[in-house]
């Protein structure tokens, strides 16, 4: 039986005062890929932000579970090493900081005793190779001058280092080409056995790469629907309209 590595429910949440997530519930088991998709300001973002420890954000009500343990009061790093990963729709530069550098103390903080210099060497040649990454990128500083497709393959390519055991991924179709999108899917697609994986897109054709299970639509700051892979192309033909009421 698959193991349930996302509990969230009945989740209300707050910035400054203004409601945004207002009773949503979620369950994600290992190996099972959800979408989530929805108008912009519906708290797709928002949700991604709160599971993974933002603390700009006020848990009002409600609870999130991961792997059966209460995460609300545990830092942004915790809840990393704990193997949970969100990959940014808006990946920040960090200029002085090389990529090979970051890959190697961020999987060294995330893994703490079990880090093997030698497999993270290997799994790093292979999967800059599955993500056709150039070896001149680990030289270069993070995301400084990088193009939106270049952000998002660093982001996978974290993603694949850290194997992560919820990999939460906000928007990572924005800015990407066909081709590019078709290479970051494949690294998707490589963690998803051993993960539970969360999609927030705007479109369906992502999901023609990263095949979703569940597809659930967020319409002010609630789950309204949920159904399987064909609710995606209802929405790419129909809109949102039909769900407000």
């Amino acid at each position: 039986m698959s193991e349930l590595v996302l509990d969230v429910k009945n989740l209300h949440v707050s910035i400054e005062g203004s409601p945004i997530l207002k009773g949503l519930d979620l369950q994600v088991k290992e190996g099972e890929v959800h979408a989530i998709m929805g108008r912009n300001g519906a708290g797709k973002s928002t949700l991604a932000s709160v599971v993974m420890g933002h603390p700009a954000y006020e848990i009002t009500d409600g609870e999130i579970h991961y792997r059966g343990t209460d995460i609300k009061e545990m830092d942004v790093f915790e809840r990393a090493r704990a193997g949970m990963f969100l990959s940014f729709q808006y990946p920040a530069a960090v200029p002085g900081v090389k990529v090979g550098t970051f890959l190697k103390k961020s999987t060294e903080a995330v893994q703490g005793d079990n880090f093997n210099a030698r497999e993270f060497r290997s799994d790093m040649k292979n999967n800059m190779s599955s993500l056709d990454i150039d070896r001149s990128y680990l030289n270069r500083y993070v995301n400084d001058g990088f193009s939106g497709g270049e952000k998002k393959r660093l982001e996978i390519l974290q993603m694949m280092m850290l194997k992560p055991k919820m990999a939460i991924l906000d928007e990572t179709d924005s800015g990407l080409d066909i081709d590019a999108m078709k290479i970051v899917s494949a690294g998707v697609n490589s963690v998803i056995d051993g993960s539970g994986v969360l999609v927030i897109t705007h479109y369906q054709r992502l999901l023609d790469y990263i095949k979703p299970d569940f597809v659930h639509v967020m319409i002010d700051g609630k789950i309204v629907k949920s159904g399987g892979p064909e609710l995606a192309l209802k929405l790419e033909e129909k809109g949102y309209d039909w769900l407000d009421n």
